[in-house]
């Protein structure tokens, strides 16, 4: 939530919560969980938030629709990141952010973005940080949804992270494991990062190194010392 008052955000926190008391079906309440897990967190009810995501993760699970699954897995990452652990937050937020993208619900994707970029702040990786609020920030620009954007420009910023030659720090991450034959999905898993972050990562390693393969990717990593 953007920039809101204190009471504004208990006031809001209490309703959403008095909603789900009066609240019995479990379609309704399922439409009601995923938003009611961004109120009680933002209001710093983290013990409400996280039955709330419990309860949208059991109603995700017995019926099976792939948006439920999508908005259980934002929750429980929402939560799980607020709970400090991180990369099981990843994990969540990763599924999620797949989901959302087969779905064509660009919105949703945005929103996940942002809080994979919370993710990316906790381990301390500026570049990681930095494409995904792009990513948002682009999103966002589809949809003209001028408040998400004035969200992100609320951002604090981030100074950029420790470069190996022209790559990031993040790059230079993404081109060991290319050395190394992962497929970008292998890269993917081992970093808490999805495969279209990966592609991203790869293709500006290419664009950077003027190479078209990952042949020659890992030949300059071998040239360059870097493995």
């Amino acid at each position: 939530m953007l920039r809101l008052a204190q009471g504004e955000i208990d006031a809001a926190a209490a309703s959403i919560r008095s909603v789900l008391l009066d609240t019995r079906t479990q379609a309704a309440r399922a439409r009601m969980l995923a938003a009611a897990v961004d109120i009680l967190l933002t209001a710093g009810d983290l013990e409400h938030a996280r039955a709330a995501a419990t309860e949208l993760s059991t109603i995700a699970s017995g019926i099976g629709a792939s948006l439920l699954n999508a908005a259980s897995a934002q929750a429980t990452g929402a939560v799980l990141l607020a709970e400090g652990d991180v990369e099981g937050a990843a994990t969540w937020l990763c599924q999620a952010s797949e989901i959302w993208r087969d779905l064509g619900m660009p919105y949703e994707e945005a929103h996940t973005c942002l809080l994979m970029a919370d993710v990316c702040e906790r381990r301390g990786d500026h570049e990681g940080r930095r494409l995904d609020i792009e990513a948002a920030r682009r999103l966002f620009k589809q949809l003209n949804a001028e408040y998400c954007l004035a969200r992100i420009d609320h951002q604090p910023k981030r100074p950029p992270s420790e470069a190996v030659g022209s790559l990031s720090e993040r790059e230079a991450q993404v081109l060991r494991l290319i050395a190394s034959g992962k497929t970008n999905r292998a890269i993917a898993e081992e970093l808490f990062i999805s495969e279209k972050t990966v592609a991203r990562h790869v293709s500006n390693i290419f664009d950077k190194l003027g190479v078209s393969s990952r042949s020659a990717a890992t030949a300059w990593a071998y040239q360059h010392n870097l493995i």
